[in-house]
């Protein structure tokens, strides 16, 4: 197998006050794609749900993200979801930080070529 990373994308989502990790890794993801109209699949000749997505999510507290609710965004594709530590937490003077999740999306295809 010769899979090639084609795309990279990045996106930013935050959830203001209720403190959700998945929320805010939701509309980081949603922020990446609702920008694009990516066609890779069409152009090498394959079908979309040979793409290979992997998403990283970067939050200050991983264990905190339902990595299924953050797969499911995708209508397609053979999708991996890792959550690292990393976005940001920033304090308010009441209640819940304001949560920032990071992320990047790589789409990859197997192309047949030799690496």
């Amino acid at each position: 197998m010769a899979v090639k990373r084609l795309l990279t994308e990045f996106g930013m989502g935050s959830s203001l006050r209720r403190r959700d990790y998945t929320q805010a890794a939701v509309r980081a993801v949603k922020d990446a794609l609702w920008h694009n109209s990516i066609n890779l699949a069409e152009l090498f000749g394959k079908d979309k749900a040979e793409m290979l997505i992997d998403v990283q999510v970067g939050v200050q507290d991983p264990s905190a993200v339902d990595r299924a609710a953050v797969a499911e965004i995708f209508p397609y594709g053979q999708v991996t979801v890792a959550v690292v530590q990393g976005g940001l937490d920033v304090p308010r003077s009441e209640g819940h930080p304001t949560v920032m999740a990071n992320v990047a999306i790589s789409v990859s295809l197997d192309l047949g070529v030799p690496s």
